[in-house]
């Protein structure tokens, strides 16, 4: 495809795989919403107090391939094991499913990789993540889908991992936090946890660019 912009089949796998994860929810998320809804899951939680904190991870990591409502995961694990370990535990969730996002993208080898975008595609692509996707990688965390669809564009255009890792903790801690305290401390706060999900890894975004310089 001569002559079109270089990142065009970037956004477009970006969107593709937006779109197929917005399906997934349409598609299955109402059950899934039933079966993991906050009650039901701070239930099974406690009655399970070795392995529910655990299961909980599991439940955030499968997030990348089911439709697992992660904030009400998260609310869960803080109120069933108070805002510090709950909030240990759903920051090693949400870590856990953007790596798994991360591992999706780079299990294709570069070559096929290249050959899927094009080597245009890709080289912008990989500029674009390395210059500013540590922005994209932290800032998505606090929002619908578009973690998943970040992480594997991440991995398939080969974002450098140590800066993919570090922008992944300065999004996954604030967040994790939030939603445990607010789920320990019982406050239905959806404002306050979206304001200190966007401006905290902003801020911790900044920092570590400035001390990794």
């Amino acid at each position: 495809m001569e002559g079109h912009d270089p990142f065009v089949r970037v956004l477009w796998f970006f969107i593709a795989f937006a779109v197929l994860t917005l399906l997934t929810w349409g598609l299955w998320g109402g059950g899934f919403d039933s079966k993991f809804g906050f009650d039901g899951t701070v239930a099974w939680m406690q009655s399970q107090p070795l392995w529910g904190g655990l299961g909980g991870v599991g439940l955030l990591i499968a997030d990348i391939l089911m439709p697992v409502p992660g904030t009400v995961v998260m609310s869960a694990l803080g109120y069933a094991y108070g805002p510090l370990l709950g909030g240990l535990f759903a920051t090693a969730g949400t870590l856990g499913a953007g790596l798994a996002g991360y591992g999706r993208g780079r299990v294709r080898n570069e070559k096929t990789a290249r050959r899927f975008l094009g080597d245009a595609d890709f080289e912008k692509g990989r500029a674009l993540f390395t210059k500013g996707g540590g922005w994209m990688v932290a800032l998505s965390r606090s929002l619908p889908i578009l973690p998943e669809a970040v992480a594997v564009t991440a991995g398939l255009v080969r974002m450098p991992f140590g800066r993919f890792c570090v922008s992944l903790v300065c999004g996954c801690v604030p967040l994790g936090f939030t939603f445990a305290w607010i789920g320990a401390s019982g406050h239905d706060a959806p404002g306050l946890a979206i304001a200190l999900s966007f401006i905290v890894p902003a801020l911790l975004w900044f920092a570590a660019r400035r001390l990794t310089k």
